[in-house]
């Protein structure tokens, strides 16, 4: 069989198109990508109750650094990048640790400066780890397994779906300062327009409105927000005409506690990457197998590692590949990675100027929450979904069983890690480090044998689960 999948590719990876064919082109990834590479820093924005300023910079930053390191990519700098048609944005698996590294460092009383200097100092100082595992691939698939992968997903989205729930009643300084105002009418119908408005188009035929789904909610409830006089464009007057990317704007602090979760989410991003890498390569007809196809896995991975290190420095959450242009691929047929330049030059001018990240600053929390509760329980479904790709007997059920009840565990109950060191309870207080740990290890030192069908009648509770 060939190792290049068949496909209805118009223009290959090395096609140059004419520049306007170019540019729509980029325009149609670009409506695809915009919404979740502002979002992360939006919601982390949001959570930490950043000033307005700072909001709008991060922001800005995240399209900023998403147009280098898609240009890295896309471009391949020696073994940097795949060189492939391979989009990069910020990623969400960081979401719910670099909120959490935030919140540690506003409540040891730091400021709003020091928390995102510690967030990106983190994240920096783990960014080798991809890295260093891109010349390992073939290793690392045995150990991150579709299943310890998927318990891990599975736990960073149920882990944010309280963030979501947050934002819905009108986020955590309204709940905090005006609790009689928290879950208003107002902001419960906010959050119902733009539920609403996500699922009916998400259930079109149309592949295009289904891809809009999000994009036209949020903006149908911002809208909505503003008609109600809810959208306070007053903040983002001051900001100035142009962002200038500043390294360590925010200073550089690292919290060592946080370190362990860092690396560990790296890890499990390696292997996500993998699978958007490969499919990217699918659908533009190119080799899924081979030695050109592990040049690429390799170079992919790595460069995720780098990009996430440049994001880091100029005050950005880690990058990662995106899925959602594979199948604006699909539908386009236009696999060229010329116009990923296209793509890579959009993103950077949007992050230039401060006003495109002010908008999006000042959408109101219900109005967010009402796009995240889907976009967090998606990733949570997601993550079954690549736990049910795997055969699950009971061996299986024993590490799903054992890892879920002890990640969600520590997030119900925090004090259970009372007895502690602080350090220990930075590191095993996050659903997601103490269950994807938890699989690795079980994973790895588990017999095989489990996964023999126990004798009928012998007593064992999981025998029949599966069945």
């Amino acid at each position: 069989m060939s190792d290049r999948p068949r496909s209805d590719i118009i223009l290959g990876l090395n096609d140059r198109p004419p520049a306007a064919q170019a540019f729509l082109a980029a325009l149609q990834h670009l409506l695809a990508i915009f919404v979740g590479i502002v979002t992360p820093p939006l919601i982390i924005g949001s959570a930490l109750e950043l000033p307005q300023a700072y909001k709008a910079y991060i922001i800005s930053m995240a399209l900023f650094v998403s147009g280098l390191a898609t240009f890295i990519q896309v471009r391949r700098f020696g073994p940097v990048g795949s060189g492939i048609l391979s989009i990069q944005g910020t990623s969400f698996t960081f979401l719910g640790l670099s909120i959490g590294i935030g919140m540690s460092v506003k409540a040891a009383g730091g400021t709003p400066e020091q928390a995102l200097g510690t967030i990106f100092g983190v994240a920096l100082v783990c960014s080798p780890v991809e890295m260093v595992f891109s010349r390992f691939i073939p290793f690392l698939k045995k150990i991150i397994t579709p299943l310890v992968s998927g318990i891990v997903v599975t736990l960073i989205g149920l882990s944010l779906i309280r963030v979501g729930m947050t934002d819905i009643g009108g986020g955590q300084w309204l709940l905090t300062n005006k609790p009689e105002l928290y879950g208003s009418a107002q902001n419960l119908a906010l959050a119902l327009v733009v539920l609403v408005t996500i699922i009916i188009m998400n259930r079109s035929r149309n592949q295009w409105v289904r891809m809009g789904a999000i994009a036209a909610g949020l903006g149908l409830g911002y809208l909505a927000a503003a008609a109600m006089g809810l959208v306070q464009f007053h903040k983002i007057s001051s900001l100035t005409l142009f962002a200038a990317p500043v390294p360590f704007k925010f200073g550089f602090y690292i919290s060592w506690g946080h370190v362990i979760p860092m690396a560990l989410l790296y890890l499990i991003t390696t292997v996500e990457s993998i699978g958007d890498l490969t499919a990217t390569s699918m659908v533009s007809g190119e080799p899924i197998k081979g030695e050109v196809y592990l040049k690429r896995m390799s170079g992919g991975v790595f460069g995720d590692g780098v990009n996430s290190a440049l994001a880091a420095v100029f005050n950005s959450f880690p990058n990662t590949t995106f899925s959602q242009n594979n199948g604006v691929i699909q539908m386009t047929g236009v696999a060229s990675r010329y116009v990923g330049y296209w793509i890579a030059g959009l993103l950077v001018l949007s992050g230039l100027f401060p006003v495109v990240g002010g908008l999006f600053s000042v959408i109101p929390n219900a109005v967010l929450g009402g796009a995240t509760v889907i976009m967090f329980g998606t990733v949570a479904a997601s993550g079954i979904r690549i736990i049910a790709s795997s055969i699950i007997d009971r061996r299986g059920v024993l590490i799903m069983a054992i890892s879920l009840g002890l990640g969600l565990g520590v997030a119900f109950r925090p004090e259970i890690l009372g007895i502690f060191p602080e350090l220990v309870q930075q590191i095993f207080g996050s659903a997601i480090t103490t269950g994807g740990l938890t699989a690795i290890f079980l994973n790895i030192v588990l017999p095989e044998e489990l996964r023999e069908q126990a004798p009928e009648g012998d007593g064992d509770a999981f025998a029949n689960i599966d069945k």
